[in-house]
């Protein structure tokens, strides 16, 4: 999600499920302030909520800027029949890794209801 997208869901007020996780963090004086300005102008979503969906809009953006790289194992073919090679850089590992702690943030979820 873009900066641009988070800030229209903040205005229609859209929500998203959160895990039983909790993450502590310390913000700079500048970065707090900004926090709270965003607050006040969306007085729908709390500092947590702009910091949670701030957190979301960042990774988003992080893992669409990670380099590609060709790998070995042809995926596909585009669309003049020239082979498509599987990712085998960085992107691919964080969707991995992505999935595994997804499922177990997921049965830690269904564990604390």
């Amino acid at each position: 999600m873009s900066i641009r997208e988070l800030i229209k869901q903040w205005e229609a007020s859209a929500k998203s499920d959160l895990t039983a996780h909790e993450y502590c963090v310390r913000l700079s004086i500048h970065d707090a302030a900004r926090v709270a300005a965003l607050a006040e102008m969306y007085a729908q979503r709390s500092e947590s909520e702009i910091i949670t969906d701030l957190i979301g809009a960042a990774l988003d953006e992080l893992e669409s800027s990670l380099p590609y790289q060709e790998g070995q194992r042809v995926v596909a073919t585009d669309e003049q029949g020239d082979p498509i090679y599987e990712d085998a850089g960085p992107s691919r590992r964080l969707y991995e890794l992505t999935q595994k702690f997804a499922a177990q943030l997921e049965a830690d979820s269904r564990g604390a209801k």
